[in-house]
């Protein structure tokens, strides 16, 4: 308990020099983020400019308008790639946290046959990158004929290893007293999971929240839809920058809409994170 009870010392100049040593490189690290928000209010003739300019000093709206025109030149509106996007996103990002820790509260809380094989397989899978399972993938989807539909994107998300492994390490923390004594009032299996689990395990599901959203936002599923109507909008924005230089400051515009999202779900997210980490410590 002293381990826990003491108090850190540090002195004035060094707490000083710590805080302008962390704030350096917090900078550092936001300096492409800076940039991409700037390239989208540049003009074509900021953008092409030599050395290039880190800030925008004539800022304009030119990218966006340009966008919206060229959307609305395609056959397919821009509102329906942005609902497949937000489709795939929210059930295989919430399919993903309900499924792993349906699967991870069984190999935290119960010992059964196979379960720690269960797990080494599932520590194995943390292994392989996504470059590796994606002709299994392709050939699982394409033998349950889920070929060129939102299955194909949605269903291999909610199999995302890292979620049962982070759900199952945060399971494991909570006391199994008090799973006793929820069982001894009566409480069934899922109330258990729903009431007591779960929200004892805010900060694992809200931390694979963050990882799994910009996956599912950012994809564009080029390898299992082909149908123009199921396209998701990273793969409509895609074309349009490839279209060549006169595009550029639509395909900065389109850079700062797709990274956007995942940011301000982040920002909103992380609160939360560290709310709740600080709070859930329990022992038995």
């Amino acid at each position: 308990m002293r381990l826990f009870n003491k108090r850190l010392n540090r002195s004035l100049p060094v707490t000083t020099l710590l805080f302008l040593f962390l704030a350096v490189f917090g900078m550092f690290m936001a300096l492409p983020l800076v940039y991409a928000v700037n390239n989208a209010f540049k003009p074509l003739d900021e953008l092409f400019i030599f050395p290039p300019r880190f800030f925008v000093r004539n800022p304009t709206l030119d990218n966006f308008y340009d966008l919206v025109a060229v959307m609305g030149d395609s056959w397919v509106p821009i509102s329906r790639y942005f609902f497949n996007t937000i489709l795939i996103t929210v059930f295989g990002t919430g399919g993903h946290i309900i499924f792993a820790s349906m699967a991870a509260y069984p190999l935290a809380k119960y010992k059964f046959p196979g379960s720690k094989v269960i797990f080494q397989i599932v520590i194995l899978a943390l292994m392989f990158s996504p470059h590796v399972t994606a002709i299994p993938n392709y050939l699982v989807m394409s033998g349950l004929g889920w070929i060129d539909s939102y299955l194909s994107l949605i269903i291999p998300a909610m199999a995302f290893p890292l979620g049962l492994f982070l759900m199952k390490q945060f399971m494991e923390q909570i006391p199994d007293a008090m799973l006793e004594a929820a069982k001894i009032d009566g409480a069934s299996e899922f109330h258990i999971f729903w009431k007591i689990v779960m929200p004892n395990v805010k900060p694992a599901w809200l931390t694979l929240l963050i990882l799994q959203f910009p996956i599912l936002w950012g994809t564009n599923g080029g390898n299992f839809i082909y149908s123009e109507e199921l396209k998701t909008l990273n793969y409509a924005l895609e074309q349009i920058t490839e279209a060549g230089i006169a595009r550029a400051g639509v395909g900065a515009a389109v850079a700062l809409i797709l990274m956007s999202v995942p940011i301000i779900l982040f920002i909103v997210s992380q609160s939360k994170v560290i709310e709740t980490m600080s709070s859930s410590g329990m022992k038995d």
